[in-house]
């Protein structure tokens, strides 16, 4: 089973991006910080769910796909990475662990969005 946590957006301007967000929409920042070596993050909101921005030093031309991703909670990234896996889902990452609280992978849905399963540890 798996929770719907957050929507993400690669975007031009990170900070322009956040004022919007916050400012306009209302939505509180939650924390910024590193999106590995090239990129910021930053995720708004004030539930269970949010709006994660990420802003890479090229640009979101630097992504592959869309630059949209729908991410998902799950109990346990390699069980579920082994189970789209073995049920043919096309997986286009291996897993990521950015820090030590969180991992995670990428896989595709049938249209080509990026779809994110994410533990946090």
């Amino acid at each position: 089973m798996s929770f719907f946590c957050h929507a993400t957006l690669t975007v031009r301007d990170l900070d322009a991006c956040v004022r919007f967000y916050n400012e306009v929409v209302g939505l509180p920042i939650d924390r910024r910080g590193p999106a590995g070596p090239d990129g910021e993050l930053a995720f708004l909101g004030d539930g269970e769910t949010k709006v994660e921005l990420v802003c890479y030093k090229g640009g979101p031309d630097t992504i592959v796909g869309n630059g949209a991703c729908l991410g998902f909670r799950v109990e346990s990234v390699p069980e579920t990475l082994e189970r789209l896996k073995d049920g043919g889902v096309p997986v286009v990452s291996d897993i990521i662990q950015p820090n030590p609280q969180v991992r995670f992978f990428y896989a595709s849905d049938p249209d080509g969005f990026r779809v994110q399963f994410v533990e946090y540890l």
